[in-house]
C-alpha cells in the first residue's frame, strides 16, 4: 500500500456527505486550478449518490468550472440505458442534470442495450479503449489520471463490483472487465479493476451505517485483497475513509480517530 489510509469520523451519514461534498469542491478546483481540467471517477449506491446530491446542494457548487470535469464511473450495473438501477442514471439525477457539464466529457459504462449489445466482455474492452484516449501525454498507463475516484463499501467488503474470492480480483493487467455471477443483483456488470483504481492520485472510501462497521474494521486491519477487496483499493498519494460514527464504531482505538466532526 502506498499511502496509510487516513480516516475521518463525522457525526452521521449527512453530515459525512456534506463535508465529502466540500472535500471534492475543493479538490476539483485545486485540480482546475493546477492543470485546467480535473477527472473524477464517480460511484453509485447510498453513500455515493447522497454525496453528489449533497454537492448538488451546495453553495459552493459554482466555484467548480462544469465544463472542465471529466467523469468516470467505477462500475455499473449492466443493464439497459435508461434503467433506474444504472448508477449513472442515478448520479444524473442526484447531481449531473443540475450542474453545466460537458456531455462529451461525461463518460458512462455501457449499457446493455448500447453498441456492443448484451456482450458484457466487449463492453468492458469499449470501455478500456474510452478510458485509453482520455491519457494525457504525460501519463502512459491504460487509464487517465484521475484526481479523486470515489468507492462505496459493501458489508461484505466489495468495493465497485469487486465482490470477495471473485475472479475479477485476480486481474493485473486490463483496466476494466466484465463481471458475472456476482452476489447482488444483477449479476452482469463492469467493473474498474484494483490496478486501474490504484493509479488514481486520491481513493476515496465512504460508508455510514452499522451495517457497514465490520466491513470497515475488517478492511482497515491488513487483510489481502482477495478475500477483502476494500483493503486493496488505495490511492497513488492518498487513501481516504469517510466514515460516518456508526460505520465507525467497531474500529480499534488506533484506528479511531481523535477528533471527528
Amino acid at each position: 500500500m502506498t499511502a496509510t489510509p487516513q480516516v475521518v469520523v463525522h457525526r452521521d451519514k449527512e453530515l459525512m456527505a456534506q463535508a465529502a461534498a466540500a472535500r471534492l469542491i475543493t479538490k476539483i478546483v485545486d485540480a482546475q486550478a493546477a492543470r485546467g481540467t480535473a477527472s473524477v471517477v464517480l460511484t453509485g449506491g447510498r453513500n455515493g449518490n447522497g454525496l453528489l446530491a449533497a454537492l448538488a446542494a451546495s453553495p459552493a457548487r459554482d466555484a467548480v468550472d462544469w465544463g472542465r470535469l471529466d467523469l468516470w464511473w467505477g462500475d455499473e450495473r449492466f443493464l439497459p440505458a435508461g434503467d433506474p438501477d444504472r448508477n449513472e442514471v442515478q448520479a444524473r439525477e442526484a447531481l449531473l442534470e443540475r450542474v453545466p457539464v460537458d456531455p462529451s466529457r461525461v463518460h458512462p459504462m455501457p449499457a446493455s442495450d448500447g453498441p456492443w449489445g448484451n456482450d458484457a466482455e466487449a463492453a468492458a474492452e469499449g470501455y478500456a479503449a474510452e478510458l485509453a484516449t482520455a491519457r494525457d501525454v504525460l501519463n502512459h498507463g491504460a487509464v487517465p489520471g484521475f484526481d479523486v475516484l470515489l468507492l462505496g463499501v459493501g458489508p461484505d467488503t466489495h468495493v465497485a463490483s469487486l465482490f470477495p474470492e471473485h475472479p475479477a480480483l485476480h486481474e493485473r493487467e486490463r483496466p476494466v472487465v466484465a463481471v458475472h455471477g456476482a452476489p447482488k443483483p444483477p449479476p452482469t456488470r463492469i467493473t474498474l479493476t484494483l490496478p486501474a483504481i490504484r493509479t488514481a492520485r486520491e481513493v476515496w472510501l465512504l460508508a455510514a451505517g452499522e451495517d457497514k462497521a465490520d466491513a470497515a474494521r475488517i478492511a482497515l486491519s491488513g487483510p489481502g485483497e482477495l478475500q477483502v477487496p476494500a483493503a486493496g483499493a488505495y490511492g497513488e498519494s492518498r487513501t481516504l475513509w469517510l466514515l460516518d460514527r456508526a460505520a465507525a464504531s467497531a474500529l480499534p482505538p488506533q484506528l479511531y480517530p481523535p477528533a471527528t466532526a
